[in-house]
Formats: C-alpha cells, sequence, structure tokens
C-alpha cells in the first residue's frame, strides 16, 4: 500500500501525538496487529476516545486492507466511522487535523472491502453516497479519489477550470502540491517523458492549488502563496512546466487529487487511460504513454 507525502500542516498535527499514532503505524508495519490493538485498548482506558485515537484507529482498518484480511478491516473502518460521526456531531470535521483524516480512511477502507469482494457497483453507491453527506468538507477530493479509482478510467475527462485540454491530442495531467517531495522526485522522470513524446504531440498539463501556507508550513495570504508557487515552480520544475501552473481548488476536487502526485493519462478522444494516485516510475509510466503513439516503441 502506497501513501503519498502529507501536507506540512497535517504532517506537524502528527507530530503532536508521535507515540500514539506511530506506535501504532510501527505495529502495523511488522504485521503485529495485536500489539497495535493492545496500544489502542490501553489508550483508551486511560483517555478516552480522542481524536487522534480515532486517527490511529483508522490505522488499523488500514492495515488489515492491505494484508487482505477484510473482515478484520470493515471491522475497524465501521468502528472508526461510527465513532468519529458521534465526534463531529460535538466538533466539526474540519476544526480538528485528525478528525477527516480518519473518516475519509474509514469510507476509503470500507469501499476497498466493497470493492476486494467483487462489489464493485455497491461500492461505487456507497462512495456516492458519502460524497453527497460530506461534499462541503475537506474530505470530499478523498471520497472523489476512490470514486475515480473505481469508475474514472475508459470514461471521458472531466473538464478542468481555468484550463482547456488539448483536443486530438494525448494529455498527461499531473496534480502537484508546492510542499509535495514526491512530486519533486517525479519531476525528472515526467521531463523524461516529455522530452520524447512532447515532440510527437504529447501535452503535459500541471495543475495545483493554494493550501493556505508556504515553505516551512507559515501561514500566509493567497497573494503571497501565489508567488510562492511560481517561486517553487521556477526552481523545480521549470522543464516540465514552462508558464505559470493553473491554480483551482475545484480541479483538485474534481479529479479527486488528495493525494499528490496524480497522474492522469487522457487519450486523444479524450478519454481517461490511466488513473493514478502517487508517484510512477519511468518504466510504469512510458509504456502506457506510448500505446498512445502506435509507432513508439
Amino acid at each position: 500500500m502506497r501513501f503519498s507525502c502529507l501536507p506540512l500542516l497535517a504532517s506537524a498535527a502528527l507530530a503532536a501525538s508521535p507515540t500514539l499514532i506511530d506506535n501504532v503505524r510501527g505495529a502495523i508495519a511488522n504485521n503485529d496487529f495485536r500489539s497495535g490493538a493492545e496500544i489502542l485498548q490501553t489508550y483508551r482506558s486511560t483517555r478516552g476516545v480522542t481524536p487522534e485515537w480515532l486517527e490511529a484507529l483508522s490505522w488499523m482498518g488500514r492495515g488489515e486492507l492491505a494484508a487482505k484480511n477484510y473482515d478484520q478491516a470493515e471491522k475497524y473502518a465501521g468502528q472508526t466511522y461510527e465513532l468519529c460521526v458521534a465526534e463531529i456531531k460535538k466538533v466539526p470535521l474540519d476544526r480538528n487535523p485528525y478528525l477527516p483524516t480518519a473518516l475519509g480512511a474509514a469510507i476509503e477502507v470500507e469501499a476497498n472491502v466493497l470493492a476486494r469482494r467483487n462489489q464493485r457497483s455497491e461500492a461505487i453507491t456507497y462512495l456516492q453516497d458519502q460524497l453527497k453527506t460530506y461534499y462541503a468538507t475537506s474530505i470530499r477530493a478523498r471520497i472523489q479519489k476512490n470514486i475515480n479509482l473505481l469508475s474514472m478510467e475508459g470514461k471521458p475527462a472531466p473538464a478542468l477550470q481555468s484550463v482547456t485540454l488539448a483536443k486530438g491530442k494525448p494529455v498527461l495531467l499531473f496534480f502537484w502540491a508546492h510542499w509535495c517531495n514526491d512530486c519533486k522526485a517525479e519531476a525528472p522522470i515526467l521531463a523524461r517523458l516529455k522530452s520524447e513524446f512532447g515532440p510527437k504531440g504529447l501535452e503535459l498539463v500541471a495543475p495545483t492549488q493554494k493550501y493556505g501556507y508556504v515553505q516551512g508550513g507559515i501561514e500566509a495570504p493567497p497573494e503571497a502563496e501565489l508567488r510562492y508557487i511560481e517561486q517553487v515552480r521556477q526552481e523545480r520544475y521549470a522543464d516540465i512546466i514552462t508558464t505559470p501552473a493553473p491554480v483551482n481548488e475545484e480541479n483538485f476536487r474534481r479529479y479527486g487529487a488528495s493525494t499528490t502526485p496524480t497522474l492522469v493519462l487522457i487519450d486523444r478522444a479524450g478519454i481517461v487511460r490511466l488513473y493514478h494516485p502517487g508517484r510512477m516510475t519511468y518504466e510504469e509510466l512510458r509504456p502506457l504513454i506510448a500505446k498512445l503513439f502506435p509507432s513508439s516503441s
């Protein structure tokens, strides 16, 4: 299971309680779910259900899903979801940095369990219902991501705001964030692919969005963050993004780009052929692009 780099503010929130969350994740990494459950039980017996505990609990669901223990994954997801719903009756979802992660993970795990039990249509219906419920919250993009993972490939690409996709040409979308180290690591791979397939007609479009802060997680007004985004583009992405990047939060929500980078490959007819949250290697990405250029080996 591959996880993207987290925004700086979320990372700072995690650091506020490293013992609980890190210890649970450490147990999961060692495939020691019993120890993870014991850590959670001990914490709850002394401090009760807290948003931090809920995020740690959500990692148990993700770990069991990765281990293909679907009954246990579903159990943890259901428990996390139920307790998160109770918690957000007291505290708005986006008022605490742990709650969106916990609730979003619970929804994601439940949908993935359904999909892996060959209940794809039920998984999509479940996600669509959750999207309606949490449409006005920060987890909208994460829910949309999971809908897209199950249904976007083979469908027409959604329109982007502030940018028009080239007609009759393959397009590679690269959703990136100024704080994202995985995005920076992907840049040389995309530059290589652009130099190879750009002359044949491949268009590379790199949308981004504002996060409310700049380097070091320092809060910043939109004007300052836009200047910082342009600075990062020039320093890190000049080879692949030759003009100021389109900055629009709705594009991220529409494409479910809660993970950065997110890569989307669109063919000449405007049909999505790849939807991939997270990094890809040159060896993984090149054959998929080459298929859109029959003369390429």
